[in-house]
């Protein structure tokens, strides 16, 4: 097993556990040796959305977006992280991708429906 993997599977095991200050260490470690992971990024910016360093968990969801542009939980997040940062147009820009790509999924539907 590589280090970068075992790394993130630290990162979400204390993310599981409801611990994403003690998660950010592990992938962010990841994060510099494979920047190009998908997986990571996302784990990254969860964990500094729960720590509500919103700016951060944009830049991440930013980067996971680029990498997979399809990703519809990563716009539902981006979304999160741009309402919280106080920008609402945005917000409703990535809330309506996340329904897009998802249609079925109330809390998709729910955060467009709110702004």
């Amino acid at each position: 097993m590589s280090e970068v993997y075992e790394l993130f599977q630290e990162g979400r095991a204390r993310l599981a556990r409801g611990e994403p200050a003690q998660a950010i260490v592990p992938l962010e470690r990841a994060r510099r040796q494979e920047p190009a992971k998908a997986s990571i990024r996302e784990a990254l910016g969860c964990a500094y959305l729960r720590l509500r360093r919103y700016s951060e968990a944009q830049a991440e969801f930013e980067a996971l977006l680029e990498l997979a542009p399809n990703d519809h939980y990563g716009y539902y997040c981006l979304g999160r992280c741009q309402e919280r940062l106080g920008r609402r147009k945005l917000a409703r820009g990535s809330y309506k991708m996340a329904t897009w790509l998802r249609p079925g999924c109330k809390d998709y539907r729910d955060a467009l429906d709110h702004l």
